[in-house]
């Protein structure tokens, strides 16, 4: 009787640990997303945009120009992966399909109509965030986004 108890507790620890039940279904889909650095020559384009684009409009960038330098790679990124300077501020459930709309594209519909950049890329002299400067150099850029 002790070796017919041995047994089965052996057989039945034995069932136990190789069941493993069955991975269930996702609705979700996972995609891993590298973070693309954009080229040089568009943020070169996106900066020179966003300075003739502060001064047609009469905006300002943000007085803390990291927000401004994040901005203008994050529409480079857009540029060079989308073909688009898509805001780069908002989710999306397709990019490519926003960005061929253009309502997003910078600069945006709101801020084309209303002076409302949601990104805080231009900003109008009331904002408490408005810098006095029109202006950002590659340098500024590339000082304020090394770690990110």
């Amino acid at each position: 009787m002790t070796a017919l108890q041995a047994s089965t507790s052996y057989s039945v620890g034995f069932s136990i640990s190789s069941v493993v039940p069955p991975p269930l279904p996702s609705r979700h889909r996972c995609a891993i997303v590298a973070k693309v650095e954009p080229t040089e020559k568009s943020v070169e384009i996106m900066r020179k945009f966003s300075e003739q684009y502060a001064r047609r409009s009469s905006t300002y960038f943000c007085v803390d120009k990291s927000v401004t330098s994040v901005v203008i790679k994050g529409l480079a990124e857009h540029k060079d992966t989308l073909g688009a300077p898509l805001c780069p501020c908002r989710h999306y459930d397709d990019k490519a399909a926003e960005a061929q709309q253009g309502f997003w594209n910078c600069p945006c519909v709101p801020m084309r109509e209303r002076k409302e950049c949601h990104c805080m890329l231009f900003l109008t002299h009331e904002n408490d965030f408005a810098g006095q400067d029109q202006s950002i150099t590659w340098e500024e850029i590339r000082e304020t986004t090394v770690n990110m």
